[in-house]
């Protein structure tokens, strides 16, 4: 029997179902009569990890917005959305249509969370067994508010379940040096009570919850502590059933997700829609116009590489192959027949395109909305690299934290079966200054496209040099002063005035 709860949040009636995406709503059950066993909770859990699939939020307006926000993705077609492009340029306000779309979003995250985190203290059953359900909506909670604190700094935080809307009209904002120790004791909690080695990937598990624990504190600059969290997770990587797969195409195949080891978390689409829930829309927006390869249909070309980050990838590495798509194929002639033409044909988008998740969606429909891509928001790759940075940051010159590059790099040597050269181990005995630089770099090839490029840029507060005229996607109106945070919706400052003044700049 499928069970539905309703939370308000922000102004924001949400409803969703708790088990799955194909039945719409058809009631109301509250949570004081609705918390009477296990199945209960983890339905209301499920709600948070359906929210995060809404087109709101990994459907499309967040994930678009912070791929454009990078150095590594530019407008297309600039006949799109101004708010698209306006937060590629840095020419934000606080009316831009993407953060007024994903910032409810959030909160209806957040939202259910809380109500689940409320509605364990009243179900009945075996503690751990409770607490085992619970921690991945602690988990959920501190994933929504860790994207919100880098983005936004100062946020309102809410860890209480919202029954009326006065209960948050009148919220301040809290500090964002005070958020990072709730983001950081939900995952404590989770890390502690979550399961090894979960089913499915798009639960989280321990090595989850460390992972994101190694990713705050290197946010923060606690190296020894994101070294530690990090270290926990590939010491334990067989027992969490985590590790590198073989084949760095198989990471982005939609038809092969279930048996990837590597992914920490999965948000999953199946190619099912309830209205805007599992809408995906990232094939569409990253696919190339006028590209007839597909039988779901043609991309929109909105998000593009830079030209300077396809001419400057070495054309040896197999992971710029599978990250980039460099021909199109139109049907023409009598019976419609594919022709190949280079990428530069394409009208709206000369350039090559992201290949990533417009080339294997699995089933998928509309131009690609609709796919059956299980997103990696984390990866044992990027642990890998999180331990090698931490650790070169407290003891430079370890040969342990060449090998944690180095293993990175031997699965990028297995070009679909073939082993090949390149890219070479890293070079033993570098300068701390220099194995930093290298191993950001390496952040940014191995994890092209896939939402963190942005955050590592503002946390290493190198925007001035990626975006100057030297940078790989130059805007000459990047402000260090203002643009490393975002602005909060003019909408909920309105609403509300004990939130502002907005960020600095807007």
């Amino acid at each position: 029997m499928k069970k539905y709860i309703a939370l308000l949040c922000f102004g924001t009636l949400a409803f969703f179902s708790c088990s799955d995406l194909e039945e719409k709503p058809v009631g109301i059950i509250r949570p004081a009569n609705f918390f009477n066993n296990t199945d209960d909770l983890q339905a209301a859990v499920n709600g948070a990890f359906a929210n995060i699939g809404h087109n709101n939020y990994w459907g499309r307006e967040f994930t678009i917005a912070l791929m454009l926000r990078d150095d590594m993705a530019d407008i297309g077609d600039r006949t799109t959305q101004a708010a698209r492009i306006d937060v590629n340029d840095m020419s934000m306000n606080d009316t831009n249509a993407l953060v007024a779309n994903f910032w409810p979003q959030s909160y209806v995250i957040i939202t259910a969370a809380n109500q689940a985190i409320e509605g364990a203290k009243k179900t009945p059953g075996d503690p751990a067994k409770v607490n085992a359900i619970v921690a991945q909506a602690y988990f959920a909670r501190a994933f929504a508010y860790y994207h919100l604190v880098r983005l936004f700094g100062d946020i309102p935080y809410v860890d209480f379940v919202v029954n009326d809307v006065s209960q948050v009209n009148s919220l301040s904002k809290t500090k964002e040096a005070d958020v990072y120790p709730k983001i950081i004791a939900d995952l404590e909690f989770a890390k502690k009570w979550l399961d090894d080695k979960p089913k499915v990937k798009a639960v989280p598990g321990k090595g989850t919850a460390a992972g994101y624990l190694a990713s705050v504190y290197l946010t923060l600059g606690n190296f020894q502590k994101a070294y530690d969290e990090a270290k926990y997770v590939i010491t334990n990587e067989a027992k969490f059933g985590l590790g590198l797969d073989a084949d760095f195409q198989d990471l982005f195949n939609a038809t092969k997700a279930a048996s990837l080891k590597e992914p920490l978390f999965t948000i999953d689409f199946n190619n099912l829609t309830s209205g805007n829930y599992g809408q995906d829309y990232t094939a569409f927006f990253t696919g190339s116009l006028k590209d007839d390869s597909y039988s779901y249909g043609q991309g929109f070309s909105v998000a593009v590489p830079s030209l300077k980050v396809f001419n400057t990838w070495d054309q040896r590495d197999y992971r710029r192959a599978v990250s980039f798509d460099t021909i199109i194929r139109k049907k023409t002639g009598p019976g419609g027949a594919l022709e190949i033409y280079p990428s530069s044909d394409n009208e709206k988008a000369p350039r090559p395109h992201i290949a990533k998740y417009f080339r294997f969606p699995g089933k998928a429909g509309a131009n690609g909305r609709t796919s059956q891509h299980n997103y990696i928001t984390m990866r044992f790759a990027e642990v890998l690299l999180t331990a090698a940075e931490a650790l070169n940051e407290i003891n430079p010159g370890t040969t342990e934290a060449d090998g944690y590059i180095n293993r990175v790099r031997a699965r990028a040597r297995n070009k679909a079966g073939k082993l090949v050269s390149f890219p070479a181990n890293v070079t033993p005995g570098l300068s701390q200054t220099d194995f930093r630089k290298m191993v950001v770099d390496e952040r940014r090839l191995e994890l092209a496209f896939e939402y963190i490029r942005w955050y590592d840029i503002k946390r290493l507060k190198i925007g001035p040099e990626v975006f100057g005229a030297n940078g790989l996607e130059p805007h000459a109106n990047f402000d260090p002063n203002r643009d490393y945070l975002w602005p909060l919706p003019g909408t909920e400052l309105a609403i509300n005035p004990n939130l502002k003044p907005n960020n600095p700049g807007y």
